[in-house]
């Protein structure tokens, strides 16, 4: 009888804990198919039932991971920014100029963004901000945050060979501030419209000569803030 239980009690252990050199492949199948549910059914209407289901693992696995369907959502937005990090990471922007390399850089999140189901994630994380708007402020500015670290560093990056990269607007202690301007001046509208339903073929159409008109009003903004701080120097002397 002992050694039946011992041997019942490892059986279970291996269901609920998949060997170490597996354990990345359950995670991937568990957010793969908590993204399927959540985006077909809602936060609400997705069961972790259905999500073990089409993961093929059991309950005690996703819960030895995610202590409810709050923190697997949490995590498969996330994962999505992490995916878009990645490529960010990878991305060299082209052009001869500043204009050029901020309006490739600018180009190429937006075509990411209109690609896929990103869009249809983002909406989801807004539709559940009203019954739970602790989960969608968290998951917002995380997801803000990690995707404007690295574009600030591709901002300095193109900024480096050019001359008005020495504006102050790139300045280290500046570059967090300039990042959230170029991402709301440049990027985001696009991103919003395509929130309420615009057409994405549409929107695609508009991404070179609306990103071209917000890059000269970025910049303009940037060479204006130095003018002011100029100016500010000359009254205080």
């Amino acid at each position: 009888m002992i050694e039946k239980a011992v041997r019942k009690k490892k059986a279970s252990v291996r269901a609920g804990r998949p060997p170490r050199e597996l354990a990345g492949e359950v995670d991937e199948r568990i957010l793969q198919a908590a993204r399927s549910v959540f985006l077909e059914r809602g936060l609400a209407g997705a069961s972790i039932d259905e999500i073990a289901g089409l993961a093929r693992a059991g309950k005690p696995t996703i819960y030895a991971r995610y202590p409810g369907k709050e923190a697997i959502f949490t995590a498969v937005v996330m994962r999505n920014v992490a995916t878009n990090v990645a490529k960010l990471g990878g991305l060299v922007p082209t052009g001869s100029t500043l204009d050029e390399r901020l309006a490739s850089l600018a180009t190429t999140i937006l075509h990411w963004a209109l690609a896929g189901d990103t869009i249809n994630l983002m909406r989801l994380g807004i539709s559940e901000a009203r019954q739970l708007p602790d989960l969608a402020i968290k998951t917002h500015r995380m997801a803000r945050q990690r995707g404007e670290e690295f574009v600030g560093k591709l901002l300095a990056e193109a900024a480096q060979s050019d001359t008005r990269g020495r504006l102050s607007a790139f300045a280290p202690e500046q570059l967090a501030m300039t990042t959230k301007f170029f991402m709301d001046l440049v990027v985001f509208p696009i991103i919003v419209r395509a929130l309420f339903g615009e057409n994405p073929d549409t929107l695609r159409a508009e991404i070179t000569p609306y990103v071209a008109r917000g890059i000269a009003f970025f910049l303009a903004g940037c060479a204006l803030e130095k003018s002011s701080s100029d100016e500010d120097q000359q009254i205080l002397s």
